[in-house]
């Protein structure tokens, strides 16, 4: 009887096809990979440091979209809290509200500020591509407002019982900034369930761009312009490109930002972060369109992007946090 070899298995290696610096990696399978993910933690329930709460959940009747909530300490059962819908940063690509990065930047700013946060998980590009992330924010914004009247069924308790929905925000940082703008033009085309106004939105280093250089942007050819190509791969299919109404402000088809739908807006930039100039163009169009509410512009010296989520305990991080906690309060 002759004898049977076995064959000897077949090795697959993998491949990257695509990566962006150290933020994302796709490889030949398809797998996808996040470098600078930070790592997931829990939520926790009456904190011994800041007395805050939090706690993890899914939007009724979007199963895609879940959050994080944050509840200030009570000390007054009967107490109200103005209501943050937060948009994490990452380039629409990575980043989460349940990562350590985000979770102890907002339970500072919800501690500090008095304020209930819901942190948005929106999803991400490529796996989900521009613009589901929009949908997913909006759908969550108006789930919060939903709570205005005290009928919706699935009610979040700490919504009903603590928040104020006379003062209600919208916010986020670098792509999560970008998302708070198109969340404010799409509540000025829109209204929010029980009439719900948003009184003011947070755009903390915003991430915009076009494809012409503003200010000191250096000119750059668009295969080896980073901002470019993160765009491309979260929206490939982009009408007009860098241009699109979604990334560019001022995009060909853009509404006026005359229509923003809230009463305040704070824009804050970092001398040294490179999205700095598109933040000031940003806060010079809206002050020149017509726009009928008050606008503040706050820039840290000698700092780059993001410097309060990666140095929280700097004196410039802590100048931000009064900075904003001043912003909700008044």
């Amino acid at each position: 009887m002759a004898s049977i070899t076995p064959s000897t298995p077949k090795i697959v290696t993998k491949e990257i096809v695509t990566e962006f610096e150290t933020f994302i990696y796709i490889f030949s399978d398809g797998s996808i990979e996040r470098p600078l993910q930070y790592p997931f933690v829990p939520p926790i329930l009456n904190d011994p440091k800041t007395g805050h709460s939090s706690k993890d959940i899914i939007i009724p009747h979007n199963p895609t979209v879940s959050s994080r909530i944050y509840l200030p300490k009570i000390t007054n059962p009967s107490s109200k809290f103005p209501v943050l819908v937060y948009f994490h940063g990452g380039a629409l690509l990575f980043e989460s509200a349940f990562s350590q990065l985000y979770h102890q930047h907002l339970k500072t700013l919800a501690s500090q500020a008095n304020i209930i946060i819901l942190s948005v998980e929106y999803r991400l590009a490529p796996e989900h591509p521009v613009p589901a992330c929009y949908h997913d924010c909006w759908a969550a914004l108006k789930w919060v407002s939903s709570h205005s009247n005290n009928t919706l069924n699935n009610q979040e308790p700490w919504l009903v019982e603590h928040g104020d929905f006379a003062r209600v925000f919208i916010g986020g940082d670098s792509a999560g900034g970008n998302i708070t703008h198109n969340i404010a033009i799409q509540a000025g085309a829109e209204s929010l369930p029980c009439d719900v106004k948003i009184l003011g939105a947070i755009m903390i280093h915003p991430y915009f761009n076009s494809s012409y250089p503003i200010g000191s942007e250096p000119v750059i050819e668009p295969e080896n312009n980073l901002f470019h190509q993160v765009w491309h791969l979260c929206y490939p299919n982009s009408p007009h490109g860098m241009d699109n109404p979604l990334v560019n402000p001022l995009g060909e088809g853009a509404p006026s930002l005359e229509e923003l739908g809230c009463s305040r807006i704070l824009i804050c930039v970092a001398e040294k972060d490179k999205l700095r100039d598109r933040g000031v163009w940003y806060w010079e169009n809206v002050k020149k369109s017509g726009w009928n509410g008050r606008l503040e512009l706050f820039e840290e010296k000698d700092e780059n992007h993001v410097y309060h989520l990666f140095k929280p305990e700097s004196e410039s991080a802590n100048t931000f946090i009064q900075q904003f906690v001043t912003f909700v309060q008044e």
